[in-house]
């Protein structure tokens, strides 16, 4: 049986705006992209830190600290430091409602 978690209504997350949701001890953070939802851990596969303080160019989120970029549709690693993949969530809209499935998609 699948898990799915509230984040917010879908008017709320505008096009290249992200949205946080906690999945237990997993942070993850939901994009739109040019209306379209993804869905990736809030973890730079570099040092453990936080991917959301980055800049998001086009499908892209650069890390903070050191700038390896990561691709938000599918959490691939683009450029170094990092070189492993961003965790990434199935996710959908239920009676307006964006979800996240609380369990970890390769």
């Amino acid at each position: 049986m699948s898990d799915w978690k509230d984040v917010c209504k879908l008017e709320k997350l505008v096009p290249g705006d992200w949205e946080m949701a906690d999945l237990e001890d997993t942070e993850v953070a939901v994009f739109n992209l040019d209306g379209k939802l993804y869905a990736i851990e809030d973890l730079c596969t570099h040092d453990g830190g936080y991917i959301t303080g980055g800049r998001v160019d086009g499908d892209q989120i650069t890390c903070p600290r050191h700038n390896a970029r990561f691709s938000v549709r599918n959490g691939a690693c683009i450029t170094a430091h990092a070189y492993e993949p961003i965790s990434t969530y199935p996710v959908r809209v239920k009676d307006g409602m964006i979800q996240v499935m609380n369990q970890q998609q390769d």
